[in-house]
């Protein structure tokens, strides 16, 4: 699949972390993996399932797949078997993040979309 990819990450996390340095998010040691996701429509839909209670703000980094060294695996989640999900077996390195971008809410606190690129 071609284009960018999409992780998202705690705002605070993400803004806190070392400059120049590969990122791994907090579920890496649990899961094996980094969780991500192709498109803007199924990364809402994502954000919506699984990250609506989480509180503060949350970014979504736009990941360039040519520029990342830990291999990167399509596969299907246990729950969605049709639908493929890159899953990254390794850091994200700090020159594959292209963009990023504030997730919106409205006050339900559900996901309504993406502020303009940081």
């Amino acid at each position: 699949m071609d284009g960018p990819i999409l992780h998202l990450a705690p705002a605070d996390r993400w803004e806190g972390w070392p400059p120049g340095e590969a990122y791994l998010p907090d579920a890496y040691e649990a899961d094996g993996f980094v969780h991500c996701t192709a498109g803007d429509a199924l990364m809402l839909t994502v954000a919506n399932r699984f990250y609506r209670d989480t509180a503060g703000p949350i970014v979504a980094l736009s990941i360039d797949p040519a520029r990342l060294t830990a291999p990167l695996r399509w596969e299907a989640a246990t729950d969605a078997p049709d639908t493929l999900f890159p899953h990254l077996y390794g850091a994200i390195d700090a020159g594959a993040v292209v963009g990023v971008r504030a997730m919106l809410r409205d006050d339900t606190g559900a996901f309504v979309g993406y502020g303009p690129p940081q």
